[in-house]
């Protein structure tokens, strides 16, 4: 009998292991996802800057994440930290059926995902060591100790029983507007605003290259929030519900800015409609996993309307987001996590639960906004005195791609 559990729960630790490894590889595919969206949409003469922001995402961030932001988010916390370094072989706590380092790996996923909303709203301006100074900061301390207050057992949210299945706060939300933030005491491009204060649409370089990226963020979707089940082993019906949420929440999204733009200016803004897909996707991701199907395609219907109002919106308060970051993960991750509160069959406003939940739902994201913004503020302020954090006007007016790389994004250019 000893040797037949032993066995079986060996399958069940394999089974398990693989379906982590697989949802944390598309997890980090996703990656390229970003880049290519990025890229198409700035100019082709920065179009290699926004390659090499997200390869200092994975790779700056990466080992900040292993190194200090991994035993700040999962150590034993007191409610708002741990500082447990080094915890990779000891015991989480957390009823893991997969290893510490493949757990390790999936959020580190999580971490550069949020660093990555940042890098789109930055782009075509920052200086890239300023940058790789902020990555390190973000995935090192800011990003770990959300994911502490959320996903921590021990953590203030999650003891207040906050639900954010996937990170429409702790990722989107976080990232969103520490992009905010950091946009704001950059400045906008040059050209971007006249003197009379008109915005002027500066077009992105290849919208083939950025609709690719967001299939590809779209792809892997299907592994960033089921991922988040941990295990497969008896989570079959709840991996289910969240993979068809999602899918339904994304293409709500983008039916909504079709229709959106095609009666507010006469024809369909096709960029529009990635970014109202990827807004339906960030805003099922707090509550795939406690809303029905229905409710899933109201969120994301809303999302996709939400994503069109707020990229005016910012427009119109000269906040220069060359990707629209802050409107499709920010707003709608803040959208998104109080959707929980409106829309769980459990708890859920509109299902007779009260405002209990929904109350616990806006604490958490507010302050992870709050804090956020903030500390991102901040940061770039002491960096701007410092360092420096824009390039040159004659590099900003050359691209940076010839002036840092020296190279060109196309040969015919």
């Amino acid at each position: 009998m000893e040797e037949y559990t032993e066995l079986l729960n060996e399958q069940i630790f394999a089974i398990n292991t693989v379906w982590v490894a697989l949802c944390a590889a598309l997890i980090f595919f996703m990656e390229a996802g970003f880049a290519l969206l990025e890229a198409g949409f700035v100019r082709a003469k920065n179009a290699m800057s926004i390659i090499a922001k997200v390869i200092i995402d994975i790779t700056f961030g990466g080992i900040a994440f292993f190194v200090v932001g991994f035993g700040i988010a999962y150590g034993a916390s007191n409610g708002w930290f741990a500082l447990d370094f080094g915890i990779m072989e000891g015991d989480l706590g957390l009823g893991l059926t997969v290893s510490n380092k493949l757990f390790w790996f999936i959020q580190l996923g999580f971490a550069i995902a949020a660093i990555s909303i940042v890098s789109g709203a930055l782009a075509e301006r920052m200086k890239l060591w300023a940058y790789a100074t902020m990555v390190v900061l973000f995935c090192g301390i800011m990003y770990p100790l959300v994911a502490n207050w959320v996903w921590n057992p021990n953590g203030w949210l999650s003891l207040r029983g906050f639900n954010d299945f996937a990170g429409s706060a702790a990722v989107h939300a976080m990232g969103g507007f520490s992009a905010l933030a950091a946009a704001i005491v950059l400045g906008p491009r040059i050209g971007k605003y006249s003197k009379d204060g008109t915005s002027n649409t500066i077009p992105g370089h290849n919208l083939p290259l950025a609709s690719v990226g967001a299939f590809i963020l779209w792809f892997g979707w299907f592994g960033f929030n089921p991922g988040s089940s941990l295990g497969a082993v008896g989570n079959w019906e709840l991996i289910g519900e969240v993979i068809a949420n999602t899918f339904l929440a994304s293409a709500a999204g983008g039916i909504a800015t079709m229709f959106y733009t095609y009666f507010s200016y006469g024809k369909i803004d096709i960029t529009m409609v990635i970014n109202g897909i990827l807004a339906g996707l960030v805003s099922i991701t707090a509550g795939c996993n406690v809303v029905g199907p229905i409710s899933a395609i109201f969120i994301g219907f809303i999302a996709g309307i939400l994503v069109d109002v707020a990229v005016l919106f910012f427009d119109k308060i000269k906040v220069d987001d060359p990707v629209g970051a802050v409107a499709v993960h920010g707003v709608n991750g803040l959208f998104g996590t109080l959707a929980v509160g409106l829309f769980a069959a459990e708890g859920g406003l509109f299902f007779g639960g009260g405002a209990e939940l929904l109350i616990t739902q806006l604490i958490g994201v507010l302050t992870i906004a709050l804090f956020s913004f903030t500390i991102t503020f901040i940061l770039m302020k002491v960096l701007k005195s410092t360092v420096g954090i824009r390039i040159t006007s004659e590099d900003e007016e050359a691209g940076i791609d010839s002036v840092s790389f020296g190279v060109k994004s196309y040969s015919n250019e």
